[in-house]
């Protein structure tokens, strides 16, 4: 590996970081390195594992070979930062600053900026963050939730939603600044979006709305909730945890495996079949939704994520919405590569870095 320029790409998770070495678009060596949970309990904050994960991952890099003086860059997952446009951006104090405080929540992804910063600067390369889920581009009509207090807010997969439309336009010779799409990522958290010439439109805050998922609730019967939470039987964690973490499939099934679930139905079980292919159901309701977002013009349905590995559910989906558009199935969620070919287009002068601090102030923060 010795004289050659490679880009550090670190995605943490709750209990787990996943690191990956990238030349070029290949990715040359992986890992997803897991912390004891009791380890990562015995910190007050999120931001204070920074210093334990760092240190694996400069033990990690010293057992592959990697040489900090042979990175190009370092590429961290975004967090949930102030709503912002998408894009690739080299961390900066403030983009730091949110991270720490979680302007829109706690989560550990915001440590991927702050990782990818402190070792970026060991070595004065650039540290990155590309398309986080507080990309924010939907239309003034999406906003508008029905309770002025309660406007709705664009949270959404948006790293693999575009990611998988840049590589569908590539594969199929089209540009994107030309294409629609509706895009489907199905994963632990469900989005839906209408896509329209680079940009995601609308879509389903996947924490809160649009189709139950393996562990979430989706959209609920908003007078009923309100009933729920003033029964008297739940704290407001509890009724927090049942609407993410154990809502959709674990709810009424006990497991978010889509794998387990596909056995089960294959055994005869009608309540597993119900349910999943009502998940399927809602998720379908949702892309014909956004469908009308681009007026039903588009060039295809793409459906992504970890779910669309499984053939019931594709082939249900096509049965419900096969009619609008073709159905394009790009299974998985590849965050790794997504990530170094957003630093990398930076890199290689195909696009320019954005910064937060500046581009924030068009939502007004």
């Amino acid at each position: 590996m010795e004289g050659k320029r490679y880009v550090l790409v670190v995605n943490p998770g709750s209990t787990s970081t996943k690191l990956a070495i990238f030349e070029g678009e290949k990715s040359i060596v992986a890992t997803n390195l897991n912390h004891d949970v009791e380890v990562i309990r015995s910190f007050d904050t999120i931001y204070d594992q920074k210093d334990m994960r760092i240190k694996v991952i400069l033990e990690w890099l010293d057992e592959v070979n990697v040489k900090l003086s042979e990175l190009l860059c370092v590429v961290g997952r975004g967090g949930l930062l102030s709503s912002m446009p998408s894009g690739t951006y080299k961390v900066t104090d403030k983009m730091l600053e949110d991270l720490k405080i979680g302007v829109q929540g706690q989560h550990a992804s915001n440590l991927g900026g702050i990782i990818a910063d402190e070792i970026a600067k060991k070595v004065n390369v650039s540290a990155y963050i590309v398309d986080p889920v507080a990309v924010d581009e939907i239309c003034d009509e999406a906003r508008i939730s029905g309770l002025p207090e309660l406007p709705r807010k664009s949270l959404v997969h948006a790293l693999n939603m575009k990611a998988v439309a840049r590589r569908v336009c590539k594969e199929k010779g089209l540009k994107l600044s030309e294409c629609s799409f509706v895009i489907a990522h199905l994963g632990g958290g469900i989005s839906v979006s209408p896509f329209k010439y680079g940009k995601l439109l609308d879509c389903n805050n996947a924490s809160q709305e649009g189709p139950f998922s393996p562990d979430r609730t989706g959209g609920l019967p908003v007078g009923d909730l309100v009933d729920m939470a003033f029964s008297g039987k739940y704290s407001q964690k509890e009724l927090s945890r049942k609407i993410m973490g154990q809502g959709g499939l674990i709810g009424y099934l006990g497991t978010n495996d889509g794998r387990i679930i596909d056995k089960r139905i294959d055994e005869g079980d009608k309540k597993a079949e119900m349910i999943f292919k009502a998940m399927v159901y809602q998720i379908s309701r949702e892309i014909g939704a956004m469908a009308t977002v681009i007026n039903g013009k588009m060039d295809g349905i793409i459906v992504t994520g970890g779910l669309a590995y499984n053939k019931k559910l594709m082939n249900w989906i096509n049965e419900y919405v096969g009619f609008i558009a073709p159905i394009i199935a790009v299974p998985g969620e590849d965050e790794m590569l997504a990530l170094a070919e957003g630093a990398l287009r930076v890199e290689n002068r195909e696009e320019d870095f954005k910064i937060y601090e500046n581009e924030i102030k068009k939502f007004g923060k």
